[in-house]
């Protein structure tokens, strides 16, 4: 068992979880208390600044009110002007009265008498007048960047909602120090917030380890007991639910060290006759899950202990499509189990036992794999095989009959018929030597009871006389056509063989070529190895064929490569060569256009082995 690291123990996640939720307490009482507080003082301070408005308020408009002319228009502002002053103290910092023209009639501050008589900008008092309501807003002072409470308020000819505007009272109040006081506030709680923090952690720890002291004792004692040690006892700390739960851990690890002592035995039996079997062994419950696998069949299933155990037998054998557990319990006769893919064969055979109580209970179902993969090829190819030679033997066997008996029953007396059955079971029998031959030749190389008889010959003249030859004895409209280099390379080879693989791909690209097509010869030089090449003009092969022609017997075309006098077996020969040659072979064709064989050999500049 893997140690706990510190802040992944639930010691510190109780502790953690304790705080956080100690903070979160906090911070919400602190939003709320800040909130709260913040409005009470602004309701207050506001509120005491309207009580003041509401007293200048009747002097001010008792002032407009008066009857005047404009030669005591200067009393008006001079009037005015005494009963701003009497009220601007304090919070606030200026008192204006604007008529309802939106000119100036006064101030409070003495460094703003140039203003009185002019327009007012302020947005706030052209809404108040045309409002016949309060305005208010909440600005900086552009001098010392502190927070103005602004306040605009109409002045109405009369007492009540009904009378006509006849001015309005804008007033500057100092709100900054509320916020002031606001700061100082939440800073103590702050730093109360933070003592608490520091009390709550400490209690936090004392607390958690009352509660992860027992439960770190039952770890400990859990990993003593994941590797055998069932000595070790959990202290008991208490009564309540932790201490009632260390009680019952202890009496669990009796229980298991009773159990271990008398199953050990029995495991290392079973153990021991499933780790020397040879057969892969698979024991499910009653429900079918497994619940034991030996290596073997791991090894044969390509699985895990893990990833197999309490999974449905069916499905680990891959066979839960077409039968359940209980077609399995049934199940009388072997199945042949089919892992092959395209490349790899692949097959086991599973025998199934189930495994009953005296009752009749099933208890489970005991498979037995058994890996018959090469018994299974070998059986495949030697049926094929059979078939293949009995198919090309019996093809010419045919043919000789037919005309041996119309011989038999007169016609050798024709003499313009004999000659020729004569020569067509000539050639029969001529055709079947060469099959005989061909597979005496596979049969050696396979058995590998051939020897090479190399030596050193210049390619490019070797390969040359081969083309020459048949270029002179070629019968058909075929131009060959050479693209050899004229550095010289030298190969060790068996010359006999290789002429016969150059002969046989040679002659099959003659016999597919059509009049006045071309055959091309070639070879270049890739990573110390020659690469020959001989394409035609011929038919083709389809794509989904070209891998298969070296194949023993396979023809993409059987009747008319039968007609040609092939075996099937020309290519298959040549692999092999080629191979024992140290090289591969390969072909490339397209359908309609034609057919390039490749094959590759060691090669050397010069005879001597020197390189340039």
């Amino acid at each position: 068992m893997q140690k706990v690291s510190f802040f992944k123990s639930i010691h510190v996640k109780l502790v953690f979880i304790y705080i956080l939720l100690i903070i979160i307490a906090l911070q919400i009482i602190g939003l709320y208390f800040s909130r709260e507080l913040e409005q009470n003082l602004k309701d207050s301070f506001q509120q005491s600044i309207i009580q003041r408005i509401d007293l200048v308020q009747y002097s001010i408009r008792e002032e407009i009110l008066k009857e005047r002319d404009d030669t005591t228009m200067a009393t008006l502002e001079t009037s005015l002007g005494i009963i701003l002053q009497e009220f601007s103290t304090g919070d606030i910092k200026e008192i204006r009265v604007i008529d309802h023209r939106n000119r100036i009639l006064a101030t409070s501050d003495s460094n703003n008498q140039s203003l009185v008589g002019q327009k007012s900008n302020e947005d706030i008092i052209r809404t108040a007048i045309s409002s016949q309501t309060p305005s208010e807003k909440i600005a900086l002072d552009p001098e010392n960047r502190n927070r103005v409470w602004a306040l605009a308020t109409p002045i109405l000819d009369t007492v009540g909602p009904d009378g006509e505007v006849i001015g309005a009272i804008y007033i500057e109040s100092d709100i900054e120090k509320i916020f002031v006081q606001l700061n100082e506030i939440n800073r103590i709680f702050a730093a109360g917030t933070a003592m608490s923090l520091i009390i709550t952690i400490i209690l936090g720890i004392l607390v958690a380890r009352t509660i992860t002291r027992p439960i770190s004792d039952m770890r400990r004692q859990a990993q003593a007991m994941s590797k055998g040690n069932f000595s070790r006892k959990v202290r008991v700390y208490g009564t309540d639910e932790i201490g009632q739960l260390a009680i019952a851990f202890n009496n669990l690890t009796n229980r298991l060290q009773e159990s271990q002592s008398t199953t050990e035995a029995e495991r290392r039996k079973l153990a021991s006759v499933l780790s020397n079997m040879t057969d892969g062994v698979i024991a499910t419950d009653r429900k079918g899950r497994i619940i034991l696998i030996n290596d073997p069949a791991m090894s044969m299933l390509h699985v895990t202990r893990e990833t197999t155990l309490n999974r449905p037998i069916a499905s680990v054998l891959g066979i839960d499509q077409d039968y359940s557990f209980e077609d399995l319990i049934y199940m009388k006769e072997p199945m042949n189990l089919n892992f092959s893919t395209s490349d790899v064969p692949y097959i086991l055979r599973a025998n199934f036992s189930v495994i009953q109580k005296e009752t009749g209970f099933v208890n489970g179902l005991i498979t037995v794999l058994h890996d018959i993969t090469e018994q299974e090829k070998i059986d495949m190819e030697r049926r094929e095989f059979v078939a293949n030679v009995s198919h090309e033997l019996r093809t010419p066997l045919t043919t000789m009959r037919s005309y041996l008996e119309a011989l038999a029953d007169g016609a050798w007396q024709d003499e313009n018929i004999a000659p020729h059955f004569l020569n067509v079971t000539q050639t029969e029998t001529e055709r079947m030597i060469r099959l005989v031959n061909d597979l005496l030749q596979l049969s050696k190389m396979d058995s590998q009871e051939y020897e090479l008889d190399c030596e050193f010959v210049e390619f490019n003249k070797f390969f040359e006389r081969i083309i020459e030859r048949f270029e002179m004895s070629k019968s058909q409209n075929v131009e060959f056509i050479r693209l050899l280099p004229e550095t010289s390379y030298f190969v060790e080879v068996d010359t006999d063989k290789l002429t016969q693989v150059i002969d046989n791909i040679i002659s099959n690209a003659l016999k597919y070529s059509p009049d006045g097509g071309n055959i091309r010869f070639g070879f270049t030089v890739h990573d110390n190895m020659l690469k020959v090449m001989i394409s035609d003009d011929g038919m083709g092969i389809p794509k989904e064929n070209v891998g298969r022609i070296f194949d023993r017997f396979y023809r993409v075309d059987r009747a008319r490569a039968r007609s040609m006098g092939g075996t099937g077996l020309g290519l298959a020969i040549a692999r092999e060569m080629i191979e024992a040659h140290g090289g591969k072979i390969w072909a490339e064709s397209e359908e309609g256009i034609g057919t390039t064989v490749f094959f590759t050999l060691p090669y050397e500049l010069d005879e001597a082995g020197d390189w340039e």
